[in-house]
């Protein structure tokens, strides 16, 4: 028997095309890229926002290990998290592949991935974006 399709952690994060990108929002007055996608611009309030595929790469601009199990999280410890800004200058949160915090660098060059995070409560596959570093 195959093993059931993946699913997104949450719906309208990221597509899994190939390479994997973020879905942010832009917002039609102040032309402000947001991520997640909201229908409200965070910056300035306006209503109108459009869906807007985010670039596929960045630089790290912060990070650290989490070692303990936040509350509802049910994939393995430790993982890196980190700030990831991206080539068109949004600062992305988000988890890093590599948990090890002294294997990272200051504007270490990153892609957006999708990684496994768990299994549902069917055995599918759950996954979620995460930055990798970028082996240049």
């Amino acid at each position: 028997m195959s093993d059931p399709a993946p699913v997104p952690i949450c719906e309208g994060l990221f597509a899994s095309t190939d390479p994997p990108h973020l879905i942010g929002g832009r917002c039609e007055a102040c032309k402000c890229d947001h991520f997640p996608r909201s229908s409200t611009c965070p910056f300035c309030a306006n209503d109108r926002t459009d869906q807007v595929d985010l670039p596929t790469e960045g630089r790290l601009w912060a990070w650290t290990a989490v070692t303990a199990a936040p509350p509802g999280y049910h994939g393995e410890v430790p993982f890196g998290f980190g700030v990831v800004e991206l080539s068109d200058g949004l600062r992305v949160l988000g988890r890093l592949t590599e948990a090890d915090p002294t294997r990272l660098t200051a504007g270490q060059p990153m892609s957006v991935v999708v990684v496994p995070l768990h299994r549902d409560d069917e055995g599918r596959p759950v996954v979620t974006y995460a930055f990798a570093p970028l082996e240049r």
